[in-house]
């Protein structure tokens, strides 16, 4: 039997992660779960988000899963702990990949890093605190958080979303070497915001890091077909044509 994996993100954007594991070819089911009712977590209070956590965790309790993945990274942010407490199955965060993606990728401790994540995701300074540990020194992290209803209303490109280009990175002192994309949603705008920077610096993406971490902790596992069930708290079937849309763009 192969391994069946669960996903839980806090709307449409860990649908970037599925595509990563679709492509593994490492799990034989995916089950996706989207709090689309809730989404964006990245404005709500820390209880809140691990509320909404060990939530999820006793939805997916109805799944014989083998492991569960938060897509979310402010969900990672806050709430591993709490849930991997009440779980019975190992959780992977998308936050702690990501660090050693860039690590993997960017040697020069001198490298101008941006992160930019939701507001609750930049306020726990989860990825600035642990890559000041690493001695990465230029460290720039903005809370870009109106990029979630952007990507969630399919707005991938534009004059809108120069705007919030404009909005959000004007004041950069410095062009960024790398970019981490602290939210899951990120990836689907990750080539115009390449295209602001004509430097083209490096993007973490948290489906291909969290697959790179997998990797690492063993699961080599490699199915012919897997097997994609999505399940959301509000308007499945809208979540299910975002899936069917996405998955051929990401």
């Amino acid at each position: 039997m192969g391994l069946k994996v669960g996903v839980f993100d806090s709307g449409a954007g860990g649908l970037t992660v599925v595509k990563s594991l679709l492509k593994s070819k490492l799990f034989e089911e995916i089950i996706y779960y989207g709090d689309t009712a809730r989404v964006p977590y990245g404005i709500k209070d820390p209880n809140t988000i691990v509320r909404y956590g060990l939530e999820a965790i006793e939805f997916f309790n109805n799944f014989d899963i083998d492991l569960l993945i938060t897509a979310c990274n402010t969900v990672s942010a806050y709430a591993l702990d709490d849930m991997r407490q009440k779980s019975t199955y190992p959780i992977y965060g998308v936050i702690t990949p990501g660090i050693l993606a860039l690590q993997n990728k960017i040697k020069d401790k001198n490298s101008n890093i941006l992160v930019i994540a939701t507001k609750a995701t930049i306020a726990s300074k989860r990825y600035q605190n642990e890559l000041l540990k690493l001695g990465y020194k230029n460290i720039i992290a903005i809370q870009t958080g109106m990029f979630v209803p952007a990507v969630e209303e399919g707005i991938f490109e534009g004059k809108v979303l120069e705007a919030m280009f404009e909005y959000y990175f004007e004041d950069l002192t410095s062009i960024p070497d790398a970019i981490i994309l602290g939210c899951t949603h990120f990836p689907l705008i990750s080539k115009e915001i390449k295209r602001y920077f004509k430097n083209t610096p490096i993007m973490i993406h948290s489906g291909e890091a969290i697959v790179e971490y997998l990797q690492s902790k063993g699961i080599k596992n490699k199915t012919s077909q897997t097997i994609l069930k999505i399940f959301a708290s509000d308007n499945v079937e809208g979540l299910r044509a975002v899936a069917k849309n996405w998955l051929g763009k990401i």
